[in-house]
């Protein structure tokens, strides 16, 4: 850890010098309007970067800040501020269509350091790339497309984080590639890599709960039962109109055999996302996921451990004022909405057939200022309905959030 600061901090000197000699001969900064992204592939190369002269070496981030107040059923645990996540990425282009991208995160105040994606591109034509490394599965929008400063909400969007796993990457390789033709884009992407292991069910939620795999740093060294996750995902826009998504994952995730004695049969779970953004003509910005779960339980578990589960979430963002703002040239101030769901467990209770209720609903409110395309300040307001696996009455909580999320 110390070696990786040291490194970043020898790398950033470069730009304390041009901040104080303001000489753009040695240093550049590559701009990027995050809101006018091509596809959602394209979010690990399309961001603002710091680059110094010619060396190879380009350095960027992004830091989320925030404070927030809730309270579930009238009851608060008061005022808190925290620090959800920095985030450093470097980029180096080693020779002509070989590159190298590596994103590092730092969560809750450097509790976790993460590597979230760390691959090197060989481009051999448009439609045919290859990328190893840590690469991040292309399953939904947000697992591709999730930098702070692209949103106007402080949080991540529940479905999004719990059936999907944020950020979900893996050690693998794979094909990817992109063809445009007049209005028209379409891309794929497609890899094999580690996956998941039991602790989807054998966690502290006691329930399927996706996101505990997370916990197996040991993903980066070997597969938990040496069968490869495969993931896939289409896209196609209409540079006029909008994209639309399609991305699969399956894998097995439980340990069926072991010193070749079989322990099993090899439970395998499935996602297919759906995701869809566009922007209408009173720029109004609109941009939605939807996810699908199954999974092989064993007939050991509970009905508590759902087999299906489903969610998404849309997003509505509509500019209100644009131009120069407070001296910035160019300001936009947004108001937002989102809707979202997450059921984690489909389906009825064999002995009664009532439905088994174990879900959750959301709404947020935002308004945001954008002083410049790469940093927004936000207010939002959150309320969320969540019922218990019983269907006992819901666990109604509400909160304000207030905070700022930039690129440096």
């Amino acid at each position: 850890m110390r070696h990786f600061l040291f490194l970043i901090f020898l790398l950033y000197i470069p730009v304390c010098l041009h901040a104080q000699s303001d000489t753009s001969f040695f240093f550049s900064r590559v701009k990027q309007d995050s809101s006018k992204l091509k596809l959602n592939m394209d979010a690990v190369y399309d961001r603002p970067f710091l680059q110094m002269g010619k060396m190879p070496v380009a350095l960027g981030g992004y830091l989320e800040a925030n404070s927030s107040y809730f309270s579930s059923d009238g009851v608060s645990d008061g005022l808190s501020f925290q620090i959800p996540r920095l985030t450093v990425f470097m980029s180096a282009t080693i020779r002509q269509r070989i590159k190298f991208m590596t994103e590092i995160e730092f969560e809750e105040g450097g509790k976790e350091v993460n590597i979230e994606f760390a691959a090197l591109d060989i481009e051999l034509h448009p439609l045919l790339n290859l990328r190893g490394g840590v690469i991040m599965n292309p399953i939904g929008s947000f697992n591709q497309n999730h930098d702070g400063p692209k949103w106007e909400f402080v949080d991540r969007p529940i479905s999004s984080t719990t059936i999907i796993p944020s950020t979900w990457s893996n050690v693998g390789f794979g094909l990817f590639g992109k063809i445009a033709r007049k209005n028209w884009v379409w891309a794929y992407e497609a890899y094999l890599s580690n996956g998941f292991n039991d602790q989807i069910i054998d966690n502290t939620e006691n329930r399927t709960w996706f996101p505990a795999v997370k916990l197996n740093t040991d993903r980066f060294e070997e597969s938990f039962n040496g069968t490869p996750l495969k993931t896939a995902k289409m896209a196609i826009r209409h540079r006029k109109i909008a994209e639309l998504g399609v991305s699969w994952m399956n894998g097995v995730y439980n340990k069926f055999q072991n010193d070749g004695i079989r322990l099993d049969h090899k439970r395998y779970l499935n996602f297919l996302a759906l995701d869809v953004n566009t922007t209408l003509r009173s720029k109004t910005i609109i941009n939605g996921e939807w996810v699908w779960a199954w999974v092989d339980i064993p007939s050991t578990y509970s009905q508590q451990f759902g087999n299906r589960q489903q969610g998404g979430f849309i997003d509505i963002v509509q500019p209100i004022i644009k131009g120069r703002i407070l001296g910035w040239s160019e300001s936009v101030i947004n108001v937002a909405g989102r809707g979202e769901y997450a059921d984690y467990n489909i389906g009825s209770f064999a002995e009664n057939n009532a439905r088994i209720a174990d879900h959750i609903y959301g709404a947020s409110l935002a308004l945001s200022f954008r002083p410049a395309p790469q940093t927004v300040i936000r207010a939002n307001y959150r309320y969320q309905w969540q019922t218990d696996f019983l269907g006992n009455p819901a666990t109604r909580t509400g909160g304000i959030q207030l905070g700022f999320s930039t690129y440096f």
